[in-house]
């Protein structure tokens, strides 16, 4: 058992209340369950209880045991001085606040109903990595569907956070935030911490100054990538390893080894030499590039960010001195939406929430709703119960329900969760 169960219990009022009394004996009346804190703090606030005679108005704290309360250090936190109602499934031992007063307790055990216990249990032990499977066929499209809305602004939020992390630990520059999540997004995910070395080790005042150029572009990325430190074998790699030697001493900049990039069971188009010449590419012809990001209306303009050509010799190259059997202009459609997945919309939810404008959740939203997005493992899981992903808002949805809500078992914060146990508890 888990306590958000018994946060759900008491949440819905779902035990005996006939007779019910504190451990020391005392007859409870519950007049408001209190509003659910997600924050630190006590679990539940602004509750109201009767205990005897007397009505008392605070926090209600939830633990699966009492001496759980010592085990979390509230012994010594004021916060906890407000916790009227010690809710508790076995109260081992009694607890006290900090001024030395005893805090009620209510034990739940033997007041739930066993078929809403056994219930709970079914999921908690389920053994398909969606733990409600058995149960979701019979769940009203409805639910899901909510729900699903719900997880994927919940995941837009929680990338928008991660880049505004991004963004403070970057003095407050939206420019270099972007770069940073631009070169990130670049890895697509195999090469995800070699690109992050890079942008820390590429200051983005330099890369500014050589904007216009893309050969000196080229030239930073490949050089501070630690590609051109080996001897040359071709006039174009000759040529960059110079333009990067003088920018080099120029900066005092250090190149990352280049042992970190991955090449292994990837397709030439996917190399990170490819790669790293199509962000040159991006950087030379999108020299405002997250004012123009904001700036972006439609799913065209945001293709267009990322859709800029490479170089001549990229077009005929994947490697150094390793030609190409045909020639290719950048990055095809599917690249492209998956950079605008992965660097326009959290930058997107994160100038969201630091301008708290509407208008750009609105507009990340929308992007995805009109974004095919391929199918991965987490999202087969749900198809393999019969539900269809028309976008990628549907794919995302699905990502946020799966790593929020399924895989770590939290069915009770979950609206799905929660319709599967109102159906399966028994009527008065």
């Amino acid at each position: 058992m888990k306590e958000d169960f018994l946060h759900y219990i008491w949440q819905h009022q779902y035990f005996d209340k006939t007779a019910l009394a504190t451990t020391g004996g005392e007859p409870i009346q519950v007049l408001r369950t209190g509003f659910y804190n997600t924050d630190a703090g006590p679990d539940f606030q602004e509750a109201l209880v009767k205990i005897s005679e007397v009505e008392w108005s605070g926090s209600v704290e939830v633990h699966l045991k009492a001496s759980d309360w010592h085990r979390h250090q509230h012994q010594h936190d004021r916060k906890y001085d407000q916790v009227v109602l010690h809710v508790v499934w076995e109260a081992d031992e009694p607890v006290f606040r900090m001024d030395g007063t005893e805090v009620p307790v209510l034990s739940l055990q033997g007041s739930v109903d066993l078929s809403l216990i056994h219930t709970y249990e079914r999921l908690l032990q389920a053994k398909s990595p969606v733990p409600c499977a058995a149960f979701w066929p019979n769940v009203p499209e409805i639910t899901k569907t909510l729900m699903l809305e719900r997880a994927l602004i919940e995941r837009l939020e929680a990338k928008g956070e991660e880049v505004l992390q991004t963004y403070r630990g970057y003095g407050n520059d939206w420019e270099q935030t972007a770069f940073y999540t631009l070169l990130r997004g670049f890895s697509f995910k195999t090469n995800q911490q070699a690109f992050e070395q890079l942008a820390a080790g590429l200051p983005l005042a330099v890369v500014r100054k050589h904007l216009h150029n893309q050969h000196q572009i080229e030239a930073l990325l490949f050089g501070q990538a630690g590609f051109l430190e080996a001897a040359m074998e071709d006039g174009y790699g000759i040529q960059l390893q110079k333009e990067y030697t003088f920018l080099r001493h120029k900066y005092s900049l250090q190149p990352m080894p280049n042992h970190m990039w991955k090449f292994l069971r990837m397709r030439p188009a996917n190399f990170p030499t490819v790669r790293l010449s199509q962000l040159a590419a991006v950087l030379h012809q999108n020299q405002a590039f997250f004012s123009k990001l904001l700036a972006a209306d439609t799913v065209k303009q945001y293709e267009a960010l990322f859709q800029a050509p490479v170089s001549a010799y990229w077009q005929q190259h994947y490697h150094f001195a390793k030609p190409t059997k045909s020639k290719q202009q950048g990055m095809g459609k599917g690249s492209v939406h998956n950079l605008i997945i992965n660097v326009a919309v959290p930058l997107l939810a994160a100038y969201a929430i630091y301008t708290d404008e509407r208008v750009y959740i609105e507009k990340a939203v929308s992007l995805l709703e009109k974004l095919k997005e391929g199918s991965n493992k987490i999202t087969r899981l749900y198809e393999e119960l019969g539900w269809q992903s028309k976008s990628a808002a549907d794919n995302q949805a699905a990502l946020g329900l799966y790593k929020r809500y399924c895989a770590p078992v939290h069915c009770m914060r979950c609206a799905v969760g929660n319709k599967i146990m109102r159906q399966n508890r028994p009527t008065a």
